[in-house]
């Protein structure tokens, strides 16, 4: 059964723009996977671990026909091509981050995998760039869209869209 997904893509080390672009191209490759919507590019500024650089992220929509835990082992594939340890310090600098962020209507929580990302509701550097390729999605278990969680959101970071130099 084919899946609406959503994935937050993430990049503070090295050359932020390409490896975003890089870890798009690379999800294009994912078997049953395609990509239908991309996000603008947001500044960030770190969250926790505030002795790093900026964050360079967006949000990606697409389309999946597989199992969740498949998509997973995908992805990590992709961030470590991408340079990325296989050693991963939680709130540490990284070239790529890719969270699966939703993955239909399912609900998912296990040591590897949450779904809906359990960070979702308090992260603005995700929930805007979400809000403006799907502001009515409604995300499962919480049972609001994106603008609805901007507005409640914990999060007081100053999040601007990124002037792109590369055409997609």
């Amino acid at each position: 059964m084919t899946e609406t997904v959503y994935f937050g893509l993430g990049s503070n080390l090295g050359d932020r723009e390409k490896n975003v672009y890089s870890a798009m191209d690379l999800l294009k490759l994912v078997p049953g996977l395609s990509l239908v919507k991309t996000a603008s590019f947001y500044e960030s500024p770190p969250l926790y671990n505030t002795n790093q650089p900026s964050f360079l992220n967006s949000v990606v929509e697409g389309l999946y026909n597989g199992k969740p835990q498949n998509l997973l082992q995908e992805i990590q594939s992709i961030e470590m091509k991408l340079g990325r340890s296989e050693i991963r310090q939680k709130n540490h600098p990284r070239t790529i981050d890719i969270d699966i962020l939703i993955f239909g209507n399912h609900v998912l929580n296990t040591t590897k995998l949450q779904i809906p990302h359990s960070k979702l509701s308090e992260r603005k550097f995700v929930l805007i760039p979400m809000a403006e390729i799907a502001p009515d999605f409604l995300i499962p278990k919480l049972n609001q869209n994106p603008v609805e969680l901007i507005a409640i959101c914990p999060d007081k970071s100053i999040i601007e869209k990124h002037t792109i130099l590369k055409s997609a």
